[in-house]
C-alpha cells in the first residue's frame, strides 16, 4: 500500500507531502480537554477528526504513537495568566471538593464521550500535573537561555527579546512583530509585573487561596497553561516531532507560545507539521451557552433539546461530522442530521449487503470492474490529500450505487472477476470500520458473528424470493413473517428486497 500522504500545514499555510522524521514512523501530539467541566460538542469535533487522521496513518501501514494530554492546572479563566482563577480550582470551590475530585469526575466523562463515538484512546495520555519536575526543569533551562525573567516569584517569556532575535513570534498565527514591537508601556494597564503585554508566564506564584500549589525554585506556585503542552510533547515524542495538532482556537496565543517555548528551551521549534481543525456552528451561529445555541453530546444523543426533533445514534452524529473536511466549518441542525442519518443508513444497508454477497466464480473485467477498482482507488486518493474524508465519502456512496445495482440484479457478475469482488467485500466495510470508524448499530458480537448474521439473512431472503418465483407463497410468509419476529424487517420494491434490522 502507498503509504504516501499530503498535509496542510497550518505553518507555511500550504500543503504538504509528509515525510516522517523516522521512515514508518508518525509522532502526533494533540491537546486535550481541560477537565473542569463537560466536553464541548465543538471539542467532539475536533478529537474526532484526529482520531481519523491517525486511523487512517495506521491504516496505511505507520506505526503511529499519539499523545493527547489532559489540562489538570494551569489554564486561568479566559486563558488569562494574571489576575485570574484556575478553571479547576474555581469549579472545586463552588462545589466543595478538592481538585482533583473534579479532575477525576471530568477526565472519566471525557472518556466515556470518547468511546460512544467510538474515539480511539491515545498511546499516551499525560496530566499536567504528573510532570511538574520536568516542567520546573524548563523553567530553568528558557532562564538559562536567557528567553524568560523572574518577578516576584512569577517567571515570564519574554516574548519581545524572542521576537527581536529570531523574527518567528507571529508565524503561526500571523502576527506581525512590528506591530508587537510597537506596543508601548501604556498597555501593560494592570500587568506592571510584564516587561512587555505579549509576555506570558510560564510558573506563577499562587495567592494564599489558591487550591492548586507546589514548591519551585521561586516561588509556591504552578506551571503555565502552554508550559505544559511543550513539556508533555517533547517528553514523549522527542524535542522534534512529527505533527502537533488542536482546535484552530489554539492558534494563539497557546500554540504560539509553545513554539517560542520550544525555542527558549532548545533553539528550534517542536513539531514540524502543524494542524488545526475549523469551528462547529449550531444554526449557523457560534455556539454559545450565554444566547441558549448549545447543546452537549449527551442531548445530541437523547434528543433532549429544544434544538432538535429526536435524538440521533452516536454513530450517525460522527458520520455527520466526517461529511465536513477538517478545516471547514461545520454547520449542526436538525435537519443537517436527519439527512445524515438517511445517509449513514443507505451505506450501512450496502455494507449489509456486500457482506451477505456471494460471487458465482465466473466473471470477467468489464466496465463494472474498471469502475469498482478505479472508485476504490479514489477512496485513498482523496484520503491522502489532507484526510479529505467528504470525498471518500462520495466515492464511497459511488460504490454504494454499484453495490445496490448487483443486489437488484441491474448489475451483472459476469462484468465483475472474482477478485476484483473480494477486493470490494474486503475493502469497503474495512475502510467505514478502521478508517471512518463508523460501526454498524446492527452489529452484536463483534464483526465475525455480524457478518456470519449479514450472510443468513441474505441466504434466507434468497429462499424466500425462489419461493416467490415458484409461488410457493405459504413458504415466502413463513421466512418473512419469522425474520420479522426476529427483528428483521423486509421491505420490497421495484430494485429487490431491502432489510432492516430494527
Amino acid at each position: 500500500m502507498n503509504m504516501s500522504f499530503k498535509i496542510h500545514n497550518s505553518l507555511t499555510r500550504k500543503k504538504e507531502e509528509f515525510k516522517p522524521l523516522h521512515e514508518g514512523f508518525i509522532g502526533i501530539y494533540v491537546c486535550g480537554p481541560t477537565v473542569y467541566s463537560d466536553v464541548h460538542l465543538g471539542n467532539v469535533r475536533t478529537f474526532i477528526s484526529f482520531d481519523l487522521i491517525t486511523r487512517y496513518m495506521r491504516h496505511l501501514g505507520y506505526k503511529v504513537r499519539y499523545v493527547r494530554n489532559i489540562t489538570d492546572v494551569g489554564h486561568l479563566e479566559g486563558d488569562a495568566d494574571t489576575g485570574a482563577e484556575d478553571k479547576i480550582g474555581k469549579k472545586a470551590r463552588l462545589e466543595q471538593l478538592e481538585p482533583m475530585e473534579i479532575v477525576e469526575r471530568y477526565t472519566l466523562g471525557f472518556h466515556e464521550v470518547m468511546r460512544i463515538f467510538n474515539v480511539l484512546p491515545p498511546n499516551i495520555e499525560p496530566r499536567a500535573t504528573g510532570h511538574l519536575i520536568e516542567q520546573i526543569e524548563t523553567v530553568k533551562e528558557i532562564l538559562k537561555r536567557g528567553y524568560a525573567y523572574e518577578v516576584n516569584g512569577s517567571v515570564y517569556f519574554d516574548t519581545l527579546k524572542y521576537a527581536e532575535e529570531t523574527g518567528k513570534y507571529g508565524e503561526l498565527s500571523g502576527r506581525k512583530i512590528e506591530e508587537l514591537i510597537a506596543l508601548s508601556r501604556e498597555d501593560l494597564k494592570n500587568q506592571d509585573e510584564k516587561r512587555h503585554p505579549s509576555d506570558f508566564a510560564i510558573w506563577i506564584k499562587a495567592d494564599p487561596s489558591h487550591l492548586m500549589r507546589w514548591p519551585s525554585p521561586w516561588s509556591v506556585g504552578f506551571p503555565g497553561w502552554h508550559l505544559e503542552c511543550s513539556v508533555m510533547s517533547t517528553k514523549y515524542l522527542g524535542k522534534t516531532f512529527d505533527i502537533h495538532g488542536g482546535g484552530s482556537d489554539l492558534k494563539f496565543p497557546h500554540h504560539e507560545n509553545e513554539i517560542a517555548q520550544n525555542y527558549g528551551a532548545c533553539g528550534h521549534a517542536p513539531a514540524r507539521y502543524w494542524m488545526h481543525t475549523n469551528m462547529l456552528l449550531m444554526n449557523g451561529r457560534k455556539m454559545s451557552k450565554s444566547d441558549g445555541n448549545t447543546i452537549t453530546p449527551l442531548e445530541l444523543i437523547s434528543g433532549n433539546s429544544p434544538h432538535i426533533s429526536k435524538g440521533y445514534h452516536p454513530m450517525v452524529i460522527r458520520f455527520f461530522m466526517l461529511q465536513s473536511h477538517y478545516r471547514s466549518t461545520l454547520d449542526l441542525s436538525d435537519e443537517a442530521l436527519q439527512a445524515a442519518e438517511k445517509g449513514f443508513k443507505r451505506l450501512m444497508e450496502a455494507r449489509r449487503h456486500l457482506l451477505g454477497m456471494r460471487h458465482p466464480g465466473q466473471g470477467q473485467k468489464g466496465e463494472l470492474d474498471s469502475e469498482i477498482n478505479r472508485l476504490l482507488d479514489q477512496v485513498y486518493e482523496e484520503m491522502s490529500d489532507d484526510f479529505n474524508a467528504p470525498k471518500a465519502l462520495a466515492r464511497l456512496f459511488e460504490l454504494v450505487n454499484r453495490i445496490n445495482a448487483l443486489k437488484g440484479g441491474q448489475a451483472s457478475f459476469e462484468q465483475l472477476t472474482p477478485e476484483t469482488f473480494q477486493r470490494l467485500q474486503q475493502t469497503f466495510p474495512t475502510f467505514i470500520s478502521d478508517v471512518l470508524g463508523l460501526e454498524d448499530p446492527t452489529d452484536e458480537g463483534g464483526s465475525g458473528q455480524a457478518e456470519l448474521l449479514h450472510k443468513l439473512i441474505e441466504l434466507l431472503i434468497e429462499l424466500r424470493q425462489k419461493a416467490r418465483q415458484e409461488k410457493n407463497w405459504a413458504l415466502s410468509d413463513f421466512i418473512r413473517d419469522a425474520l420479522k419476529d426476529m427483528g428483521v424487517t423486509l421491505k420490497d420494491g421495484k430494485d429487490g428486497t431491502e432489510w432492516v434490522l430494527e
